[in-house]
C-alpha cells in the first residue's frame, strides 16, 4: 500500500487547483501516466485501504472482551504470587548451582594437589 501511494505521488504531474496559485514545475511526460491509468491506480488504492480497514475492523472484533477491574485484579494477584514462588524457586537453584560448582571445584583442586604430589614424590 505504501508503494502504491509513493508510486501515485511521483507519476502524476502537476496540476493548478487554484487560479491564485500558478503550476511552477512540469514533470517529462514520460514520467508521468496517462489520467486513465491514474486514475485506474486511485481506484487500486482505494480498493487496497477498504480491504485494510475491513482487515483492522475484523481484528478488533476479535478481541476478547476487557475483564471487569476486580477479576483483572484477582488474575494479578495470583499471577504475583505465582511469579514469586518460581523467583523462590530459581533462587534455589541458582545457590545449589553455586554449592555444586564449589564442590565440582573443591574436588578438581584436590585431584589436581594429589596428582601433582605423586609426580613429584616419583621424581
Amino acid at each position: 500500500m505504501s508503494n502504491t501511494i509513493a508510486y501515485l505521488t511521483s507519476r502524476t504531474n502537476f496540476l493548478q487547483v487554484t487560479p491564485d496559485i500558478p503550476i511552477t514545475k512540469q514533470r517529462n511526460p514520460e514520467k508521468y501516466d496517462v489520467s486513465e491509468v491514474f486514475e485506474a491506480n486511485k481506484k487500486e488504492l482505494v480498493a487496497d485501504l477498504m480491504t485494510k480497514a475491513k482487515q483492522v475492523e475484523y481484528l478488533i472484533k476479535s478481541l476478547p472482551e476487557p475483564e471487569p477491574e476486580e477479576a483483572q485484579a484477582k488474575r494479578l494477584a495470583a499471577l504475583e504470587g505465582e511469579m514469586q514462588v518460581a523467583n523462590a524457586e530459581y533462587i534455589r537453584a541458582v545457590n545449589r548451582a553455586k554449592d555444586l560448582h564449589a564442590q565440582v571445584k573443591e574436588a578438581l583442586l584436590k585431584i589436581l594437589t594429589d596428582t601433582n604430589a605423586d609426580v613429584i614424590a616419583e621424581s
